[in-house]
């Protein structure tokens, strides 16, 4: 694997970290784990950051079972082999969302239940934060999402904290491009299992991702510009 790439993935996160100081000593992170190549790339360079930077906290791998039956035997040895241990708990999520409620748009349902119940299994762990995997890629599709079907102007915080659960929610790959992860998890030999949701790579999330891939194809660049817009935006009246 090319060090230059682990290098700039490094310096993102750890730009990111300094600029919202998403870590701390004494922290104990839950990383919510779904197999696909966001979460494994995030829990690898967490490991890194505490290896290599004088941070002293500690990470416990999540994997919240939806009931889809994913195939998490790879992410379950990558967890292994970096000596962080996969927690893995069961949930009737999937069954709520498409067979109880048979919702016509699940996906809002779907994660308000995920969040809900990976709060409270890191909190069952005594973790006082959750690293999720939304990268560089996710804030500005999340900005587009909002200001084109709600009229908004908003994105998620690389740092929100949740006062009902006493937990705080982070987003450690805020500066990292989805095309990176990508090759970092190519160059490592990993192959994420397929999420056997029904509902995923379909809705209005993918089409505005095709929309800003087309968008960087004819301007190289134009998320960091997007991202650098968001930053620079009056912070208390944009970011959610």
């Amino acid at each position: 694997m090319s060090k230059r790439l682990e290098k700039k993935i490094f310096r993102n996160i750890r730009d990111a970290n300094l600029k919202y100081r998403l870590l701390e000593n004494g922290d104990r992170v839950a990383i919510g784990m779904s197999g696909g190549k966001d979460s494994l790339t995030l829990l690898y360079f967490l490991l890194l950051l505490y290896r290599y930077t004088p941070l002293d906290f500690l990470v416990f791998p999540v994997y919240l079972d939806l009931g889809w039956e994913n195939d998490i035997e790879v992410m379950s040895a990558f967890c292994e082999e970096l000596g962080a241990p996969l927690t893995v708990e069961k949930s009737h999520i999937g069954q709520i969302v498409f067979d109880n409620r048979q919702e016509k748009n699940p996906c809002s349902l779907c994660a308000n239940l995920r969040r809900g119940a990976l709060n409270r299994l890191a909190k069952g762990l005594n973790c006082n934060k959750v690293a999720l995997g939304h990268h560089l890629d996710d804030a500005v599709n999340t900005m587009f999402l909002s200001m084109l079907f709600e009229g908004r102007f908003k994105v998620f915080k690389p740092s929100t904290y949740l006062d009902r659960m006493d937990i705080t929610i982070i987003r450690p790959l805020v500066y990292v491009e989805e095309a990176d992860i990508t090759r970092f998890i190519e160059a490592k030999g990993l192959s994420p299992a397929p999420n056997r949701c029904p509902a995923d790579g379909v809705g209005k999330r993918a089409e505005v991702g095709e929309l800003l891939n087309l968008i960087e194809s004819h301007f190289p660049g134009a998320r960091q510009k997007f991202l650098a817009s968001i930053e620079n935006v009056d912070q208390e009246s944009f970011w959610i």
